[in-house]
Parts: structure tokens; sequence; C-alpha cells
């Protein structure tokens, strides 16, 4: 990987992939970065987040080229917080590592930034392999929602780094759904600033669909019932399962 920051330039932009076991899908996301991230204008730097993984997802992610920080306890929240305190960035930019922004999203998510009138913001969504109605219904749902609401997706959100810190960063006692808790405290802070949180209307970013691929229509079901009636679900590993079961 040829240096994306000269030598003592800090980057503007830090790029911050939590990964937990991500071994067969890191590689494919860290190329796609790089490559679209050239079309910056601003210096950037690639950070992976290793979560207690126990395959080669740090090796990987350092043979690619990423600074790679650890963190031992197993959360997707204190992942993401562990990257935001190791980057060096004054503008921060969180993606799943089955994500692939394309490089006009990326572009628009610069100049959102570079304008000032957002903290911060995240992107409507695409999945692959979706082949079921419902899924695709789902998403158009989610995307009504999330642009409504100014409620950011946990695998495409940018935010300064300063609304960050303010803010608290991620409630690292959630096991899932901590982006959305984040992009409401975000509005608030807007709000009072002079700024706004918002859901870019497009591009859309790609990520994976696999977990259509994984669960059944009813297993998801289940979680998003448990979610809206029991919330408090989040705070707990064993019941956010859906989000740290993998098939065998």
């Amino acid at each position: 990987m040829s240096a994306a920051i000269p030598p003592a330039v800090p980057p503007r932009l830090s790029i911050i992939v939590p990964a937990w076991n991500e071994a067969d899908w890191l590689p494919e996301t860290l190329v796609h970065l790089q490559a679209a991230c050239a079309g910056l204008t601003c210096t950037w730097e690639l950070l992976v987040v290793d979560n207690a993984s126990d395959d080669e997802t740090a090796a990987l992610a350092a043979t690619a080229g990423a600074r790679v920080v650890h963190e031992a306890e197993q959360g997707i929240a204190r992942a993401r917080n562990t990257g935001a305190a190791a980057a060096a960035g004054q503008w921060l930019l969180f993606v799943d590592a089955d994500t692939r922004p394309p490089v006009a999203l990326l572009a628009r998510t610069e100049a959102a930034l570079a304008d000032g009138a957002l903290c911060g913001g995240g992107a409507v969504l695409d999945f692959d392999g979706l082949g079921t109605p419902i899924y695709r219904l789902g998403t158009r749902l989610w995307n009504r929602l999330s642009r409504a609401a100014g409620l950011a997706a946990g695998c495409y959100l940018f935010v300064t780094r300063e609304a960050f810190e303010a803010v608290g960063g991620f409630n690292a006692q959630l096991y899932a759904g901590e982006e959305v808790f984040l992009s409401r405290r975000l509005r608030r802070w807007a709000r009072a600033h002079g700024q706004r949180f918002e859901v870019l209307d497009g591009p859309p970013v790609l990520t994976s669909g696999r977990k259509a691929e994984w669960f059944s229509p009813w297993q998801h079901a289940v979680v998003m019932l448990t979610l809206l009636l029991f919330p408090l679900a989040l705070r707990s590993r064993r019941l956010s399962w859906f989000w740290y079961r993998r098939p065998k």
C-alpha cells in the first residue's frame, strides 16, 4: 500500500474498521477502501480494530497496510471507541468489515464534513445478495426511517471528533444498536451547536446481506420484537446473539 499520509502530516480523516473474526471478508473491504480513498483530497488513515479475533483478522489487516489496534473485551461499541481513541484524525468514519462504500459516497462525506454544516451522519443502505422480497422491503423501510429520523446505520457512520468526544462516544454497555443511541445524542448536540446530523440520501453504501443467509426471516422478526419490547436486551451479549453468532 502506498502511503496515504505524507510523513509528519496528520490525517484529517480516520477510517475505523471494527473486526471480529472477519478473515473471510476484511481483505476485500480493505482493498476497496484503499482504492476508494485514493480519490479524496484530504489526508487519511485506515485502522482496523481487532476485537478478540481467534482467526487471521489482525494479520491480514496488517498485511493489507492497515494500522491494527486491539480491543480484548468483545463488543462492537468498545471496539469502535478503541479505534476512535487510537485514531489521529479530526474526522472519524466507522465502516464495517463487510461494507464497501462507493467512491462518490466517500467524496460526498468529505465535502459534508469540510463544509462544517454537519457534525456527522450516515448513508442509506444497499445489501448484496438479498433475494427475498421481505428483506428488500425491510431495507426500503429502514432507509426511509433512517433519513426521516436521522439514525445512521453502524456500517457507515461519520462524525467530527469534537462532536464524538462531546457526547461520550458509543455506549460501551451496549452490545448492539449503539449507533442508534449515538445518532440521537449527536442530533441533540448538533442542534445546540448550529449544525446537523444527517443521513445522506445517496449514493447508498453497499454492505453484506450475509445475515439473511445465516438467519431465517422468523429469527429476524424475533430479534426486532425483542428490541421493541425489551430494549434493555441490548445490554446483554447473550440476548444480543444475533450480532455475535456465526454459522458453523
